[in-house]
């Protein structure tokens, strides 16, 4: 159980069952009456935002939510499948849930998974991947100024615009949470 003192921003707290991530909180005290807890959280199973207020020293649970290294083995369908790195079990993530990011996976590529109750809910990756690109249409010689951009395919199979000097081949670093070119490795 928690305490409204121990409230933090990113704290995952449960309320009537349902998991919360604590986005903003503040502490004030009205004129009349205890302290209290303004809060602004997020659901972490629908990602809607919900403003609740608690008084000062409730109790609020906790989530039944754990982190634990996989590995990404390969995609089946519209499902992604998992080894836990410690007791080598399989597990099936649907990619709705990972908001994009799967896009990212390469096959054994290793990364952390959110789990609520043993089901898996999110993805974590690194915030910048180096990957290669596989197609793209042939940079123009001395065009290295300009900021005209094409699009590239990479290995994952994700595309993103990048300058018009970098090739085929080339090994390009980007931003996994806005897609963008960071620039060639």
């Amino acid at each position: 159980m928690y305490s409204t003192t121990d409230f933090r921003k990113g704290l995952k707290i449960e309320v009537e069952g349902t998991p919360f991530e604590i986005v903003e909180f503040q502490h004030f005290k009205p004129g009349k009456g205890g302290a209290m807890v303004r809060t602004k959280l997020r659901n972490v199973l629908t990602g809607r935002m919900q403003d609740i207020t608690f008084r000062s020293g409730d109790k609020v649970g906790k989530p039944d939510m754990e982190t634990r290294d996989m590995q990404f083995l390969y995609r089946q369908d519209e499902e992604l499948v998992l080894m836990d790195m410690t007791t080598y079990e399989q597990m099936q993530m649907p990619t709705s849930v990972t908001g994009g990011k799967d896009g990212f996976l390469r096959d054994g590529q290793e990364c952390r998974v959110l789990l609520y109750n043993g089901k898996a809910l999110d993805i974590d990756i690194p915030l910048s991947l180096v990957l290669r690109v596989t197609d793209t249409e042939p940079g123009a010689r001395g065009d290295t100024v300009s900021n005209v951009t094409k699009p590239a395919t990479l290995e994952t199979g994700i595309t993103v615009q990048v300058p018009i000097f970098v090739n085929t081949g080339d090994r390009i670093k980007v931003d996994t949470r806005t897609r963008e070119y960071l620039g060639r490795e």
